[in-house]
Protein backbone atom coordinates (compact mmCIF):
# COMPACT_ATOMS: atom_id res chain seq x y z
CA UNK A 1 0.00 0.00 0.00
CA UNK A 2 1.28 3.46 -0.91
CA UNK A 3 2.49 5.35 2.18
CA UNK A 4 4.65 8.35 1.20
CA UNK A 5 7.36 9.66 3.47
CA UNK A 6 7.28 13.41 4.13
CA UNK A 7 7.71 15.92 6.96
CA UNK A 8 5.60 19.01 7.67
CA UNK A 9 8.64 21.27 7.77
CA UNK A 10 8.49 24.90 8.87
CA UNK A 11 8.92 25.96 5.25
CA UNK A 12 6.11 23.72 4.03
CA UNK A 13 3.76 24.91 6.79
CA UNK A 14 4.56 28.56 6.04
CA UNK A 15 3.93 27.97 2.32
CA UNK A 16 0.54 26.35 2.95
CA UNK A 17 -0.55 29.25 5.17
CA UNK A 18 0.53 31.78 2.56
CA UNK A 19 -1.27 29.94 -0.25
CA UNK A 20 -4.49 29.86 1.79
CA UNK A 21 -4.20 33.59 2.54
CA UNK A 22 -3.61 34.45 -1.12
CA UNK A 23 -6.56 32.29 -2.22
CA UNK A 24 -8.87 33.97 0.28
CA UNK A 25 -7.75 37.36 -0.98
CA UNK A 26 -8.42 36.46 -4.62
CA UNK A 27 -11.72 34.70 -3.89
CA UNK A 28 -13.10 37.71 -2.04
CA UNK A 29 -12.23 40.14 -4.83
CA UNK A 30 -14.60 40.93 -7.67
CA UNK A 31 -13.41 41.62 -11.18
CA UNK A 32 -15.19 43.07 -14.22
CA UNK A 33 -16.43 40.27 -16.47
CA UNK A 34 -14.28 41.42 -19.40
CA UNK A 35 -11.14 41.12 -17.28
CA UNK A 36 -12.17 37.70 -15.99
CA UNK A 37 -12.75 36.44 -19.52
CA UNK A 38 -9.38 37.78 -20.64
CA UNK A 39 -7.63 36.04 -17.75
CA UNK A 40 -9.34 32.74 -18.49
CA UNK A 41 -8.05 32.97 -22.05
CA UNK A 42 -4.58 34.04 -20.94
CA UNK A 43 -4.32 31.25 -18.34
CA UNK A 44 -5.12 28.59 -20.95
CA UNK A 45 -2.55 30.07 -23.33
CA UNK A 46 0.17 30.17 -20.67
CA UNK A 47 -0.65 26.65 -19.45
CA UNK A 48 -0.63 25.17 -22.95
CA UNK A 49 2.65 26.92 -23.74
CA UNK A 50 4.43 26.16 -20.45
CA UNK A 51 3.41 22.52 -20.03
CA UNK A 52 4.37 21.56 -23.59
CA UNK A 53 7.54 23.68 -23.43
CA UNK A 54 8.66 21.74 -20.34
CA UNK A 55 8.63 18.60 -22.48
CA UNK A 56 10.70 20.22 -25.23
CA UNK A 57 8.08 21.82 -27.48
CA UNK A 58 9.92 24.66 -29.31
CA UNK A 59 6.93 26.94 -29.99
CA UNK A 60 7.17 30.39 -28.33
CA UNK A 61 4.22 31.85 -26.45
CA UNK A 62 3.36 34.22 -29.31
CA UNK A 63 3.02 31.26 -31.67
CA UNK A 64 0.96 29.30 -29.16
CA UNK A 65 -1.46 32.23 -28.88
CA UNK A 66 -1.75 32.38 -32.67
CA UNK A 67 -2.47 28.65 -32.93
CA UNK A 68 -5.13 28.73 -30.21
CA UNK A 69 -6.79 31.72 -31.85
CA UNK A 70 -6.80 30.42 -35.44
CA UNK A 71 -7.10 26.64 -34.79
CA UNK A 72 -5.24 25.63 -38.00
CA UNK A 73 -6.12 22.33 -39.71
CA UNK A 74 -2.83 21.23 -41.31
CA UNK A 75 -0.49 21.14 -38.36
CA UNK A 76 2.79 19.72 -37.10
CA UNK A 77 3.10 17.58 -33.97
CA UNK A 78 4.35 20.56 -31.95
CA UNK A 79 1.18 22.47 -32.81
CA UNK A 80 -0.97 19.41 -32.14
CA UNK A 81 0.53 19.12 -28.64
CA UNK A 82 -0.58 22.68 -27.87
CA UNK A 83 -4.09 22.20 -29.27
CA UNK A 84 -4.49 18.90 -27.41
CA UNK A 85 -3.44 20.45 -24.11
CA UNK A 86 -5.83 23.36 -24.59
CA UNK A 87 -8.63 20.92 -25.44
CA UNK A 88 -7.92 19.00 -22.22
CA UNK A 89 -8.02 22.26 -20.22
CA UNK A 90 -11.41 23.13 -21.68
CA UNK A 91 -12.65 19.60 -21.04
CA UNK A 92 -11.62 19.80 -17.37
CA UNK A 93 -13.10 23.28 -17.01
CA UNK A 94 -16.52 21.71 -17.66
CA UNK A 95 -15.85 18.52 -15.73
CA UNK A 96 -16.92 18.04 -12.13
CA UNK A 97 -15.59 14.62 -11.30
CA UNK A 98 -13.49 13.17 -8.49
CA UNK A 99 -10.08 11.69 -9.19
CA UNK A 100 -10.24 8.22 -10.74
CA UNK A 101 -8.16 6.08 -13.04
CA UNK A 102 -10.78 6.44 -15.78
CA UNK A 103 -10.52 10.25 -15.57
CA UNK A 104 -6.72 10.07 -15.78
CA UNK A 105 -6.95 7.82 -18.84
CA UNK A 106 -9.45 10.19 -20.43
CA UNK A 107 -7.10 13.13 -19.89
CA UNK A 108 -4.16 11.19 -21.34
CA UNK A 109 -6.21 10.31 -24.40
CA UNK A 110 -6.96 13.99 -25.03
CA UNK A 111 -3.32 14.97 -24.52
CA UNK A 112 -1.92 12.34 -26.88
CA UNK A 113 -4.68 12.21 -29.51
CA UNK A 114 -3.09 11.69 -32.96
CA UNK A 115 0.35 11.82 -31.36
CA UNK A 116 0.51 8.24 -30.07
CA UNK A 117 -0.76 5.00 -31.53
CA UNK A 118 -4.38 4.29 -30.54
CA UNK A 119 -3.17 1.25 -28.61
CA UNK A 120 -1.13 3.57 -26.33
CA UNK A 121 -3.32 6.68 -26.17
CA UNK A 122 -5.45 6.66 -23.02
CA UNK A 123 -4.02 3.26 -22.04
CA UNK A 124 -1.69 2.12 -19.26
CA UNK A 125 1.61 1.09 -20.82
CA UNK A 126 2.34 -2.56 -21.46
CA UNK A 127 6.04 -2.10 -22.18
CA UNK A 128 9.09 -0.93 -20.20
CA UNK A 129 10.18 2.70 -20.48
CA UNK A 130 13.33 4.60 -19.54
CA UNK A 131 13.60 8.27 -18.55
CA UNK A 132 16.52 10.09 -20.12
CA UNK A 133 18.33 13.19 -18.92
CA UNK A 134 16.91 16.00 -21.14
CA UNK A 135 20.35 17.62 -21.39
CA UNK A 136 22.52 14.58 -22.22
CA UNK A 137 19.99 12.06 -23.51
CA UNK A 138 21.45 9.39 -21.22
CA UNK A 139 19.15 7.09 -19.17
CA UNK A 140 18.79 8.28 -15.55
CA UNK A 141 15.64 6.57 -14.24
CA UNK A 142 14.04 3.16 -14.72
CA UNK A 143 10.31 3.26 -13.75
CA UNK A 144 8.41 0.25 -12.35
CA UNK A 145 7.67 -2.75 -14.56
CA UNK A 146 4.58 -2.51 -16.77
CA UNK A 147 2.78 -5.31 -14.91
CA UNK A 148 2.99 -3.29 -11.66
CA UNK A 149 1.79 0.05 -13.03
CA UNK A 150 -1.98 -0.51 -12.78
CA UNK A 151 -1.87 -1.55 -9.12
CA UNK A 152 0.51 1.32 -8.26
CA UNK A 153 -1.87 3.82 -9.83
CA UNK A 154 -4.85 2.32 -8.00
CA UNK A 155 -2.90 2.51 -4.72
CA UNK A 156 -2.07 6.18 -5.36
CA UNK A 157 -5.68 7.09 -6.16
CA UNK A 158 -6.91 5.15 -3.12
CA UNK A 159 -4.42 6.99 -0.89
CA UNK A 160 -5.65 10.38 -2.14
CA UNK A 161 -9.27 9.37 -1.58
CA UNK A 162 -8.70 8.05 1.95
CA UNK A 163 -6.56 10.98 3.09
CA UNK A 164 -8.77 13.79 1.74
CA UNK A 165 -10.13 14.72 5.16
CA UNK A 166 -6.89 14.17 7.06
CA UNK A 167 -4.13 15.78 4.99
CA UNK A 168 -4.07 19.30 3.56
CA UNK A 169 -5.28 19.12 -0.07
CA UNK A 170 -2.28 21.14 -1.24
CA UNK A 171 0.01 18.43 0.15
CA UNK A 172 -2.11 15.71 -1.44
CA UNK A 173 -1.92 17.42 -4.84
CA UNK A 174 1.87 17.62 -4.51
CA UNK A 175 2.22 13.99 -3.45
CA UNK A 176 0.09 12.88 -6.37
CA UNK A 177 2.14 14.93 -8.82
CA UNK A 178 5.49 13.43 -7.86
CA UNK A 179 4.26 9.86 -7.39
CA UNK A 180 2.58 9.75 -10.79
CA UNK A 181 5.81 10.98 -12.39
CA UNK A 182 7.67 8.23 -10.50
CA UNK A 183 5.21 5.54 -11.68
CA UNK A 184 5.38 6.85 -15.27
CA UNK A 185 2.21 4.96 -16.30
CA UNK A 186 2.20 5.83 -20.03
CA UNK A 187 4.47 5.34 -23.01
CA UNK A 188 4.52 9.13 -23.52
CA UNK A 189 2.64 12.19 -22.28
CA UNK A 190 3.26 11.44 -18.59
CA UNK A 191 4.30 14.97 -17.63
CA UNK A 192 1.49 16.78 -19.42
CA UNK A 193 -1.13 14.37 -18.06
CA UNK A 194 0.26 14.61 -14.52
CA UNK A 195 0.14 18.39 -14.54
CA UNK A 196 -3.44 18.39 -15.81
CA UNK A 197 -4.59 15.90 -13.16
CA UNK A 198 -2.83 18.00 -10.52
CA UNK A 199 -4.99 20.90 -11.69
CA UNK A 200 -8.05 18.79 -10.91
CA UNK A 201 -6.85 18.23 -7.36
CA UNK A 202 -5.94 21.90 -6.88
CA UNK A 203 -9.38 22.93 -8.14
CA UNK A 204 -10.98 20.63 -5.56
CA UNK A 205 -9.26 22.62 -2.81
CA UNK A 206 -10.98 25.80 -3.99
CA UNK A 207 -8.23 27.14 -6.23
CA UNK A 208 -9.89 27.86 -9.57
CA UNK A 209 -6.87 26.83 -11.58
CA UNK A 210 -8.61 26.71 -14.95
CA UNK A 211 -9.69 30.35 -15.07
CA UNK A 212 -6.94 32.57 -13.70
CA UNK A 213 -4.07 30.33 -12.71
CA UNK A 214 -1.29 28.48 -14.58
CA UNK A 215 0.97 26.68 -12.12
CA UNK A 216 2.88 25.07 -15.02
CA UNK A 217 4.35 28.51 -15.72
CA UNK A 218 6.55 28.31 -12.61
CA UNK A 219 8.11 25.01 -13.66
CA UNK A 220 8.85 26.29 -17.15
CA UNK A 221 10.93 29.15 -15.74
CA UNK A 222 13.56 26.64 -14.62
CA UNK A 223 12.91 23.27 -16.25
CA UNK A 224 16.14 21.73 -14.97
CA UNK A 225 15.19 22.44 -11.37
CA UNK A 226 11.68 21.11 -11.93
CA UNK A 227 12.99 17.78 -13.25
CA UNK A 228 15.49 17.56 -10.38
CA UNK A 229 12.73 18.06 -7.82
CA UNK A 230 9.93 15.97 -9.32
CA UNK A 231 12.00 13.10 -10.70
CA UNK A 232 14.27 10.43 -9.27
CA UNK A 233 17.50 8.79 -10.46
CA UNK A 234 18.12 5.07 -10.47
CA UNK A 235 15.90 2.00 -10.49
CA UNK A 236 12.42 2.39 -8.97
CA UNK A 237 12.71 -0.85 -6.99
CA UNK A 238 15.97 0.30 -5.41
CA UNK A 239 14.55 3.73 -4.53
CA UNK A 240 11.04 2.91 -3.33
CA UNK A 241 11.83 2.63 0.40
CA UNK A 242 13.82 5.87 0.67
CA UNK A 243 11.97 8.42 -1.47
CA UNK A 244 11.18 11.50 0.66
CA UNK A 245 8.58 13.95 -0.66
CA UNK A 246 9.42 16.86 1.69
CA UNK A 247 11.76 18.87 -0.56
CA UNK A 248 9.42 18.43 -3.51
CA UNK A 249 6.40 19.58 -1.46
CA UNK A 250 8.27 22.72 -0.41
CA UNK A 251 9.11 23.41 -4.05
CA UNK A 252 5.58 22.55 -5.25
CA UNK A 253 3.83 24.86 -2.77
CA UNK A 254 6.41 27.58 -3.45
CA UNK A 255 5.47 27.36 -7.12
CA UNK A 256 1.78 27.83 -6.31
CA UNK A 257 2.68 30.95 -4.30
CA UNK A 258 4.79 32.31 -7.14
CA UNK A 259 1.97 31.89 -9.65
CA UNK A 260 -0.65 33.38 -7.30
CA UNK A 261 1.55 36.45 -6.87
CA UNK A 262 1.93 36.70 -10.66
CA UNK A 263 -1.84 36.65 -11.13
CA UNK A 264 -2.36 39.11 -8.31
CA UNK A 265 0.11 41.60 -9.81
CA UNK A 266 -1.44 41.29 -13.26
CA UNK A 267 -4.90 41.93 -11.88
CA UNK A 268 -3.62 45.02 -10.13
CA UNK A 269 -2.41 46.59 -13.39
CA UNK A 270 -5.16 45.45 -15.76
CA UNK A 271 -8.13 47.32 -14.43
CA UNK A 272 -9.15 45.99 -11.01
CA UNK A 273 -12.23 47.92 -9.94
CA UNK A 274 -11.42 50.88 -7.64
CA UNK A 275 -11.72 50.21 -3.94
CA UNK A 276 -11.59 46.41 -4.22
CA UNK A 277 -7.97 45.96 -3.17
CA UNK A 278 -8.20 45.29 0.52
CA UNK A 279 -6.03 46.39 3.43
CA UNK A 280 -4.60 43.71 5.77
CA UNK A 281 -7.12 44.45 8.55
CA UNK A 282 -10.04 43.92 6.15
CA UNK A 283 -8.49 40.66 4.99
CA UNK A 284 -8.44 39.52 8.64
CA UNK A 285 -12.23 39.85 8.70
CA UNK A 286 -12.59 37.79 5.54
CA UNK A 287 -10.06 35.18 6.71
CA UNK A 288 -11.96 34.74 9.98
CA UNK A 289 -15.24 34.29 8.10
CA UNK A 290 -13.56 31.75 5.81
CA UNK A 291 -12.27 29.83 8.84
CA UNK A 292 -15.23 30.04 11.25
CA UNK A 293 -18.13 30.76 8.90
CA UNK A 294 -18.92 34.11 10.57
CA UNK A 295 -17.43 36.98 12.57
CA UNK A 296 -18.75 39.35 15.26
CA UNK A 297 -17.38 42.71 16.35
CA UNK A 298 -16.12 41.00 19.51
CA UNK A 299 -14.16 38.50 17.40
CA UNK A 300 -12.74 41.33 15.30
CA UNK A 301 -11.66 43.26 18.40
CA UNK A 302 -9.63 40.24 19.53
CA UNK A 303 -7.56 40.10 16.31
CA UNK A 304 -7.05 43.84 15.71
CA UNK A 305 -6.24 46.96 17.74
CA UNK A 306 -8.63 49.17 15.80
CA UNK A 307 -11.13 51.30 17.78
CA UNK A 308 -14.82 50.34 17.88
CA UNK A 309 -15.91 53.19 15.58
CA UNK A 310 -13.22 52.26 13.08
CA UNK A 311 -14.21 48.59 13.23
CA UNK A 312 -17.78 49.60 12.38
CA UNK A 313 -16.51 51.50 9.33
CA UNK A 314 -14.48 48.41 8.29
CA UNK A 315 -17.61 46.26 8.31
CA UNK A 316 -19.54 48.95 6.42
CA UNK A 317 -16.90 49.04 3.68
CA UNK A 318 -17.09 45.26 3.16
CA UNK A 319 -20.91 45.47 3.19
CA UNK A 320 -20.84 48.18 0.52
CA UNK A 321 -18.48 46.10 -1.59
CA UNK A 322 -20.95 43.22 -1.34
CA UNK A 323 -18.33 40.88 0.16
CA UNK A 324 -20.15 40.20 3.44
CA UNK A 325 -23.72 40.13 4.76
CA UNK A 326 -25.04 41.35 8.11
CA UNK A 327 -27.13 38.92 10.17
CA UNK A 328 -28.92 39.37 13.50
CA UNK A 329 -29.57 42.62 15.40
CA UNK A 330 -28.01 44.62 18.19
CA UNK A 331 -25.53 42.67 20.27
CA UNK A 332 -26.41 39.51 18.33
CA UNK A 333 -25.15 41.02 15.05
CA UNK A 334 -22.71 38.91 13.07
CA UNK A 335 -21.36 38.84 9.52
CA UNK A 336 -21.04 36.08 6.94
CA UNK A 337 -19.69 35.74 3.41
CA UNK A 338 -22.10 36.96 0.73
CA UNK A 339 -23.88 34.06 -0.94
CA UNK A 340 -23.44 33.92 -4.72
CA UNK A 341 -26.52 34.94 -6.68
Amino acid sequence: MFNPKFTISNQLLANIKQVNSLIINLNFQRFPSLITMEFEKSAREVSAFASTSIEGNPLPLTEVKRILKNLPQNIRDSEKEVLNYNQALQFLDQKNENLSLSLILEIHKLVTQNLLQKSDSGKIRKKPVVVNDPRTGNPVYWPPDAEDVNSLMEDLISYISIQRTMIDPLILAGIFHKQMVIIHPFMDGNGRTTRLVTKVLLAEMGLNTFKLFSFENYYNQNVTRYFQQVGERGNYYDLIERIDFTAWLEYFTGGVIDELFRVQKLLAITGLEPGIRLQPFLLKILETIEEKGFITDRHYAQITDRAKATRTLDFQKLLLLGLIERKGKGRATYYTKTKPK
